[in-house]
C-alpha cells in the first residue's frame, strides 16, 4: 500500500495512462513508480484466443469501477474516474528504484488500523485471503484459477 500524498489515505498503487501506452502497460509502470518494485500483471482468467489469431491478447483487469470525483490535477472540473484495477505480483522484494510515495507491505490483520477508503479495504482483504490459492491455481491454468475465484464469489 502507498500513502497517497493528496488524499492522505493508504491506497493501492495506481495512476493515469500516458498517451503512448495501454492500460495494461500503465499498470506495472505506475506500480514500479509508486512502490519501487518491478511487477508483472496477474491477468483475470479469460478464454484462450482462437487458434491462428495474430493479435496479441491484452491482460484483463480484475475490476473496472467508476466514481465521480471533484476537480483534480488532471481535470479542472468534476469528472468520472474509470479505474481498471489489476493485480500484480512482485517477484522480488528488492526495489529497482526509489518509490514515489511511502510504500509498505501489510498483513490482513494490519489493514483495519490503516486510514483507507472502505472499498479499498474490502478489496485488499479479499485479495489477501485468496492469493495463495489463486497463485497456485494460476500456475496450472486459467480454468483452475477461475474455479478458485468462482468458489470465492468473484466471478
Amino acid at each position: 500500500m502507498i500513502e497517497h500524498p493528496r488524499l492522505r489515505r493508504h491506497m493501492v498503487v495506481g495512476g493515469h495512462v500516458e498517451p503512448d501506452e495501454t492500460q495494461a502497460e500503465a499498470a506495472p509502470r505506475e506500480a514500479t513508480e509508486e512502490s519501487g518494485l518491478r511487477v508483472r500483471l496477474l491477468a483475470w482468467p479469460s478464454p484462450a484466443q482462437p487458434a491462428g489469431t495474430t493479435h496479441a491478447p491484452v491482460p484483463q483487469p480484475w475490476w473496472i469501477t467508476q466514481m465521480a470525483v471533484p476537480a483534480d490535477n488532471h481535470l479542472d472540473e468534476p469528472h468520472v474516474h474509470v479505474d481498471h484495477q489489476y493485480v500484480a505480483i512482485a517477484d522480488s522484494p528488492v526495489r529497482v528504484r526509489d518509490p514515489a510515495h511511502p510504500f509498505g507491505w501489510y498483513s490482513g490483520e494490519e489493514l483495519d488500523a490503516l486510514m483507507m477508503f472502505p472499498d479499498t479495504l474490502l478489496q485488499a482483504k479479499t485479495l489477501l485471503s485468496l492469493m495463495g490459492a489463486v497463485l497456485t491455481a494460476a500456475e496450472r491454468d486459467n480454468a483452475a484459477m477461475l474455479r478458485v475465484l468462482t468458489a470465492a464469489g468473484l466471478s
